[in-house]
C-alpha cells in the first residue's frame, strides 16, 4: 500500500485494537493509525500467546493476552468489556480514543480540509459515531486487490451499514456493547464528516482465506461467514447510487430509527444500499 507523509502527530489521539489470526489486516491497520497519530500512540492487543508480533518497521505498543476459547457471542462480549477497560487507563494519557476492529479505517470527508487528527481534536461530544461503508470488490468490474496502492484506488463500491455505523470515537471511558456497535446506557451523535470504512469484504481472494480460519470455524462463525458472502453478489449487481446524494438519507434513518431490543444503535436499513463512493475518497486508504 502506497502512503503519503502525513503531519508530524501529537499525543492527544490514540488508537485500540484487538486481533488474533489477521496478520495482514493488523499490518495495515499499523500502517494506516500509524500515519494518523503516530505509530507510538497505537495499542495492539494480540489475543494469544501463539500470535506472532506483526512485520511492520513501526514502533507500535503491543501486548500478547491468553487466549479464551468461547462461542462467537460470548467473546463479542468478552473483547468489548476488555477494550472498554484498557480504553478507560488510556485517558489518563490521551484526550481521545479510537476503538476499531482490525479491518476498519476512520476517515474524514477530505471536504473538510482537515487531517483526520484536526478533526477529531476539533470534536466534543463523548462519543461519536462515524457512517459506516462496508466496502466490497464488485467481481465483474474490479481486480483482485493490488496491495501495493491504496484500496480506495482499486474499489469504487460500498454497502451503506447501520452494523459499521459504530461509537468508535471516545472523549471520556464509556462501556462498549458486543462488537463496539453502542455504548451502554448512552446514545451517540453520528458525524456529518466521519465514515467508518470496513475493508473485510475488500477483496474476494483474502474473505474467503479468513472465512477459512479454524479458531473462527470452531467458535461458531460459519453462519457469520455464509451471511457475509452474498454482499459480494449484493454489491456486484446492484443498481448504485451516487454517495453524496445518499449519505445524508442513511444518516436521517440511522438517527431516527433504531432496534426494539437496542434503542441506541441504529437499524439496518431496508433494501440493501449500494452507493458509488465519491473520487476525493480515493487518496484516504
Amino acid at each position: 500500500m502506497t502512503l503519503q507523509p502525513a503531519e508530524r502527530p501529537n499525543s492527544s489521539v490514540c488508537a485500540l485494537t484487538m486481533a488474533r489470526n489477521d496478520p495482514v489486516f493488523l499490518r495495515w491497520w499499523i500502517d494506516y493509525y500509524g500515519r494518523q497519530f503516530g505509530p507510538e500512540n497505537l495499542f495492539v492487543l494480540l489475543d494469544g500467546q501463539d500470535q506472532a508480533l506483526p512485520e511492520t518497521k513501526h514502533a507500535t505498543n503491543l501486548f500478547r493476552l491468553p487466549h479464551v476459547p468461547s462461542g462467537r457471542a460470548a467473546n463479542d462480549r468478552r473483547r468489548a468489556e476488555l477494550l472498554s477497560n484498557v480504553a478507560a487507563g488510556l485517558f489518563h494519557a490521551y484526550d481521545t480514543v479510537i476503538v476499531t476492529d482490525v479491518d476498519e479505517f476512520l476517515v474524514v470527508d477530505p471536504a473538510t480540509g482537515q487531517s483526520l487528527l484536526e478533526y477529531l481534536q476539533s470534536l466534543r461530544s463523548p462519543t461519536v459515531s462515524a457512517l459506516g461503508l462496508d466496502v466490497t470488490q464488485h467481481l465483474r468490474k474490479e481486480a483482485p486487490l493490488d496491495h501495493g496502492r491504496l484500496f480506495l484506488e482499486q474499489r469504487s463500491y460500498a454497502h451503506v451499514s447501520a452494523r459499521y455505523t459504530k461509537p468508535v470515537v471516545a472523549k471520556r471511558p464509556v462501556r462498549w456493547g458486543s462488537g463496539i456497535h453502542r455504548v451502554k446506557g448512552r446514545n451517540f451523535r453520528i458525524d456529518p464528516n466521519l465514515y467508518l470504512m470496513h475493508l473485510g469484504l475488500v477483496d474476494q481472494r483474502l474473505a474467503e482465506a479468513r472465512m477459512r480460519d479454524a479458531d473462527r470455524l470452531s467458535e461458531g462463525w460459519q453462519p457469520h461467514f455464509e451471511r457475509r458472502k452474498r454482499l459480494f453478489r449484493i454489491v456486484t449487481e446492484a443498481s448504485p447510487v451516487d454517495g453524496d446524494t445518499y449519505f445524508p438519507i442513511a444518516r436521517r434513518w440511522q438517527r431516527w430509527v433504531r432496534p426494539l431490543f437496542a434503542l441506541n444503535k441504529p437499524a439496518p436499513i431496508p433494501g440493501s444500499p449500494v452507493v458509488r463512493l465519491p473520487r476525493r475518497f480515493r487518496r484516504l486508504v
